[in-house]
């Protein structure tokens, strides 16, 4: 029998089910004798209440269970004759006017659209590229040495300077009052690394052990302390120690120091270079990635499904309540998130997402096993256990899933480098890195 499919809007489409009263009274009397031989009531042994009394406690819920459970089956079977692909769940109601011995109801829904991809070859898309170059291992080698420092203590006549460890006192006061958190004892931390506000790591810079200092300092309006965010106070600071840095020397046990067996600099460096590489590669097949998607988006044509977006909204409404959490913030399950905060965001990842999904569909760029296993390999080395981050990663279905994702949206990538307008942007290592 033909379904009758009519079309209300873009996507949304109706369908009408009709379901015969006998067959769902049938299997209502099917669940409640197998209901009977279950439930337990006062004054009856175990299978041995009477059936009229297991109908009259559960039939409601039993008969509610049913109507649920065929609408759905003749749902989908309707859905599947018409060939039609459901986006979200259906909304379904009761009709009134039904033949004799029938029940009927309506299903809105919607459908997924169908995705017009156009002429890939006038696409423009801008491909970097990057090296890693021997400053770039200088600067590394220098932070692993940085990781290692120790301190000795200053000359009581020699000022704190960039690097150095100040151990202090200090109190802040605005208008004249002590605020929350604006006091510390024994208080440390390294000058000229950012570790305090601007102000006041000027004011301590050339400050000696035992010298007392009193300085204004402005707190910036976007603060993460709302309540002196953007106020002036007066801090009165004391330093009691200053402690140079000295970095280990790079010779034989530093280098063995950091898992390298060989002992040599020429081996550390070369371990450097190859763990810069890896970083420099996913960095640069991100830049990539996001330059096609956006060529992608800015070249498909397709209307959204309404449940989609809302469904998109509502996971990412729920993924900054889990990071609220995270941050510690109280009852941050039930924060109170606007749906148009992610409005925007969630189009673009459900566009964006049917748009893959056609191209991969059309052009067979589903991820192969042996990608998978490749990209969790090089995901793995990094690591001092690599066979153990890959029994990690293949124990879950889910990592899995996670990691097929990345290599399908690889698989895009290339595929639409290969026939776009594609401009060669050479970038330097520390561009790629935001470090320039």
């Amino acid at each position: 029998m033909a379904v009758n499919v009519e079309t209300l809007d873009k996507l949304e489409r109706k369908i009408t089910l009709e379901l015969p009263v006998d067959v769902i009274q049938k299997e209502v009397e099917t669940r409640l004798k197998r209901l009977q031989r279950q439930v337990k009531m006062d004054g009856f042994r175990p299978g041995k209440v009477p059936l009229n009394v297991v109908a009259q406690r559960y039939g409601y819920s039993v008969q509610y269970e049913v109507m649920n459970d065929k609408v759905g089956e003749a749902f989908n079977a309707a859905a599947l004759e018409a060939k039609l692909r459901i986006a979200g769940t259906p909304r379904i109601n009761e009709k009134e006017g039904a033949p004799e011995g029938k029940v009927a109801f309506e299903a809105i829904f919607e459908v997924y659209p169908d995705v017009k991809i156009g002429d890939l070859s006038e696409a423009e898309v801008e491909k970097v590229s990057a090296e890693v170059n021997e400053a770039a291992i200088d600067r590394t080698l220098d932070i692993l040495r940085k990781q290692r420092r120790t301190f000795g203590q200053r000359p009581a006549s020699e000022p704190a300077q960039d690097g150095d460890r100040v151990t202090i006192d200090f109190e802040g006061k605005i208008d004249g009052e002590p605020f929350e958190g604006g006091k510390a004892t024994g208080f440390q931390f390294l000058v000229g690394e950012g570790q305090m506000l601007k102000e006041f790591e000027d004011a301590v810079r050339g400050m000696k052990a035992g010298e007392s200092k009193t300085f204004p300092l402005n707190f910036p309006e976007d603060y993460h302390g709302k309540e002196v965010a953007g106020k002036q106070a007066d801090f009165l600071v004391t330093v009691s120690k200053v402690e140079a840095a000295h970095l280990p020397e790079v010779d034989e046990a530093f280098v063995k120091s950091l898992g390298i067996a060989e002992g040599t600099v020429e081996a550390l460096r070369a371990d450097i270079k190859k763990n810069l590489e890896r970083e420099v590669k996913f960095r640069v097949q991100a830049r990539n990635k996001a330059a096609v998607m956006d060529a992608l988006v800015a070249k498909a044509e397709l209307d959204l499904p309404k449940a989609s977006v809302e469904a998109e909204v509502q996971r990412l409404i729920e993924g900054a309540r889990a990071d609220l959490k995270q941050r510690g913030i109280k009852d941050a399950d039930k924060a109170p998130i606007p749906a148009e905060l992610f409005q925007q965001q969630a189009e673009r990842r459900v566009r964006l997402g049917l748009v893959v999904a056609e191209l991969v569909n059309a052009n067979g760029l589903h991820a192969k096993p042996e990608q998978i296993d490749a990209h969790i390999n090089e995901l793995a080395a990094s690591y001092e256990s690599p066979a153990d981050v890959v029994r990690w990663y293949k124990s879950d279905n889910r990592r899995l899933a996670e990691i097929e994702a990345i290599v399908i949206e690889n698989n895009v990538t290339e595929f639409v480098l290969g026939k776009a307008k594609v401009t060669e942007k050479t970038l330097s290592f520390e561009e790629l890195m935001g470090q320039a």
